[in-house]
Formats: C-alpha cells, structure tokens, sequence
C-alpha cells in the first residue's frame, strides 16, 4: 500500500505549520461545516463534537476519491477556550476584551481542542480532547490598553494567543503547548495508534516537507 495520506480538515494555518514542523506534509480539506449546529452546554463535548462534524464532512467528500488500495487519514480539530466553565470566544469589542484582561490577570483557564480522525476508506475512527491550563500574568492596565491597541485581541478567543503579542503575559502552560495552538500531537500519535497507524508511517522524508 503506497504512503498514507494525511488530510487536514482545516484552513488554520497554525495546524498546518505543526504538522509541517513535526514531520508531515498534509493536504488541505476546509470542511465548511457550520459550526453553530453543535452547541452543548459543555465546553469539551462542543469541541469533540466539532471535530467530529469537520473530519466527517471531508471523509464523506474523500470517499468517492480514494480506492481500496491506498489509505487517507482525515483529521479535524476544534478550540475553544473555557473561562469559569464557560466557553469563551472572540471578544465583541474593546470593551469586552479590556474586562476580559482586567478578569483574567493572574488566574488560569483551560484551553481545549477537539480531535477526531477517521480513515478512508473504512471509515473507522478515533476521537479525544486534550486540554492545557494557561496561566495568566499581571498586565499592568497600561500594558493591556497597547496590547487593545494592536487590535489582536479581537482577533482571537479568549482574546490572548500564545503566539502573538499576548505572549509576555502568559506567564505558562500546564500539558501539551502544541494542544494551545489548535492541535495536539501526543493526542494525534495516540489516536493514529488506535486506527492501527504508526504516527512515523506518515513522516515524509527530510526535504520533502512543504513550506508552511
């Protein structure tokens, strides 16, 4: 059987560039679920359960492509980040985002993300949800009103990312970091394990990685 493929089921860049980093060159499938059919009250059933309608949507696309005598793994992956038991997303404005910095200094909260991966043909499955604590520094109110400047905080859930200029105010992770940019590879070698794939199968060789 020639190389398994891998297929994001995600236009997140970030979610590429991890897997393009760790080793893997996978194909791009944008799902284009409708995310507001799933809403549970809790935080890790909602991401699973967006996972699992992303990975669906694109294995059910792949099934008429792929023949009996190759393999595709299709993974898809949802976010979210959960403040006292709520899920939290992009702040609505300013203001929203300043409460939200002002409530969050020196606290913590969780940072879920949803996995499901389903292979093609056969359509057998694994899913999970890893979750990371992030714990937050002591902004002064200055450094919080030029971090709303930038306008970054609207642009993202929870209104912080580890990536950007958030970053010096994060003062650490608990768990899995690869998990707080949106997807997790310790989970992901788990649940290819569970399929019967080794995570190492689907390596390309050095050089032929694609940029991110």
């Amino acid at each position: 059987m020639p190389h398994p493929r891998l297929v994001l089921a995600s236009a997140s860049p970030t979610r590429a560039s991890i897997l393009r980093t760790a080793g893997f060159d996978p194909e791009i499938r944008v799902s284009g679920v409708d995310e507001t059919e799933v809403a549970p009250d809790d935080v890790r059933a909602m991401v699973a359960a967006l996972a699992r309608l992303k990975a669906t949507a694109v294995a059910d696309r792949l099934a008429t492509e792929v023949t009996d005598d190759e393999q595709a793994l299709v993974v898809g992956c949802d976010s979210l980040f959960e403040w006292d038991g709520h899920p939290v997303g992009k702040p609505a404005d300013v203001a929203e985002a300043r409460a939200r910095w002002r409530a969050m200094r020196g606290r913590a909260g969780l940072l879920h993300t949803g996995h499901c991966v389903i292979a093609c043909p056969g359509g057998d499955s694994a899913e999970g949800v890893a979750t990371s604590t992030v714990r937050f520094g002591r902004p002064t109110d200055d450094e919080i009103e030029a971090y709303l400047a930038t306008g970054e905080p609207l642009e993202v859930a929870g209104a912080a990312t580890i990536e950007g200029r958030s970053a010096p105010f994060i003062d650490g992770i608990e768990g899995d970091h690869t998990n707080v940019l949106g997807l997790s590879l310790p989970l992901l070698r788990t649940l290819l394990a569970d399929l019967g794939v080794a995570i190492t199968d689907l390596w390309v060789p050095p050089g032929g990685v694609s940029t991110p």
